[in-house]
């Protein structure tokens, strides 16, 4: 069904429908935000929290089970297997949903120690017989929308680390890699607020302030979900895969020429450059476990794109699927993605669990749709703030290298951390940081 009120405005009416989500192309390069998606009320929700599977179908039946959810819904997708839209939409009818990082359980045998004191599921899949779409070259374009202000101060924002204590685990870290246990890990620090607003106005200021191509808003019942990730994890098209890790960023400033300072560092930087070659070598091996031999290579290569708030450097790596690999099939191989974990993938993820106080939920997860033709697009998730209640939470991170300047990393955190702060209203010089 296609729609010709702008995106945003539309989804208000159904903002508040049982588990009503919006896929929003808001901003970035054209070839990645062309269109947008969203629906409610599900025939089937699909939860889990590790091996515990739940199933709450259309008309009140439910079912619960232990499972490899994995496995459970490879299963789902295959009985409810159907033709693509014949209107060139890329989504017509599937599931749309979230995979928590946490999920790396059933793929890698890992450590579990940090403590997991948010407690939401791991994953929860919503399977909709149908979806609204938005395309921007066809339908009315976006008109701005003044989102109300979140309240009338700015919530205090708390970090799990203190500045003192991150560099102290970048320290860490660098120890590893010296000892040649990895080469690079992601580290991240988690925040969280008291919730003043409404979640989806939540959601609006976060898309003015940092709008991205993988934006997303999920009202999923025990949770809301507001996302403004710039980063593909996986596009599945036919028997075309692609992902487009991010590694290497820079903060943007007001000052025009401060502005291209940071740009043309970035670009002639050659430790973001190795970093993130690293990467592009990791993605092109989880890539090769599911592509025909031979056809796995870079598209793009280290190209520079600007956001709102950042700078980053972007590759494309592609490939051509063996036969009978399926969507599911793809994220079990690549799950989660390496530009968020490290290199070596499973030893970096070992130390993230050691050094990271608490479970990182759906940060660095993944969050899109699976279409029931077996097409698939999903982002990283990061750039995001999740609700529980009355709290807020989100992460921000950053990949940490031999020679990582412990107090520049803090930094980038920050930098990257600023579209959710200036959501919430916060200033980030008087709320974030301790001694």
């Amino acid at each position: 069904m296609k729609n010709s009120l702008p995106p945003h405005i539309f989804f208000k009416n159904i903002q508040n429908r049982p588990y009503s989500f919006f896929l929003d192309s808001a901003g970035g390069p054209d070839k990645l935000s062309r269109y947008s998606f969203m629906g409610s009320d599900p025939f089937l929700v699909f939860k889990s929290k590790k091996d515990s599977v739940g199933l709450e179908w259309r008309g009140g039946r439910t079912e619960n089970f232990r499972s490899n959810p994995f496995l459970v819904l490879k299963d789902l997708f295959k009985r409810f297997k159907a033709e693509g839209s014949n209107d060139g939409s890329p989504f017509a009818s599937g599931g749309v949903g979230y995979f928590a990082y946490d999920m790396k359980d059933f793929i890698e045998k890992l450590p579990d120690i940090a403590k997991d004191d948010i407690g939401i599921p791991d994953c929860i899949v919503g399977f909709y017989d149908k979806i609204t779409m938005y395309d921007k070259q066809t339908d009315l374009q976006p008109r701005p929308v003044q989102p109300r202000p979140v309240n009338s101060g700015s919530p205090e924002i708390r970090s799990n680390f203190s500045k003192a204590e991150y560099i102290r685990t970048v320290e860490k870290a660098k120890e590893y890699i010296k000892k040649g246990d990895i080469y690079q890990v992601n580290l991240s620090q988690r925040f969280e607020a008291d919730l003043t607003t409404e979640p989806y106005e939540l959601y609006l200021r976060l898309r003015e302030f940092s709008p991205a191509p993988f934006s997303s808003y999920l009202n999923f019942g025990s949770c809301a979900v507001i996302s403004s990730s710039p980063e593909r994890f996986l596009m599945k098209k036919g028997s075309y895969i692609e992902t487009r890790p991010i590694k290497g960023t820079r903060a943007r400033s007001s000052d025009p020429l401060m502005d291209e300072f940071n740009r043309n560092e970035l670009i002639k930087s050659y430790k973001d450059r190795a970093e993130h070659i690293m990467i592009v070598d990791l993605e092109r091996n989880d890539l090769g476990r599911i592509c025909e031999y031979g056809s796995v290579k870079p598209a793009e290569f280290i190209k520079l794109e600007k956001y709102s708030t950042v700078f980053h450097l972007v590759s494309t790596i592609s490939g051509r699927l063996k036969k009978d690999i399926d969507a599911i099939d793809c994220l079990t191989a690549t799950f989660p993605g390496g530009s968020i974990t490290g290199a070596p993938k499973i030893r970096s993820m070992e130390i993230i669990e050691e050094l990271e106080p608490v479970k990182r939920s759906i940060y660095t997860g993944a969050i899109g749709y699976i279409s029931f033709d077996g097409n698939m697009d999903m982002s990283i998730v990061i750039r995001t703030i999740l609700v529980k209640g009355k709290k807020l939470y989100f992460h921000a991170g950053g990949g940490i290298v031999y020679d990582s300047d412990p107090e520049l990393e803090y930094g980038e955190t920050l930098d990257k951390a600023k579209g959710m702060m200036q959501a919430i209203n916060a200033q980030l010089s008087t709320t974030v940081g301790h001694p």
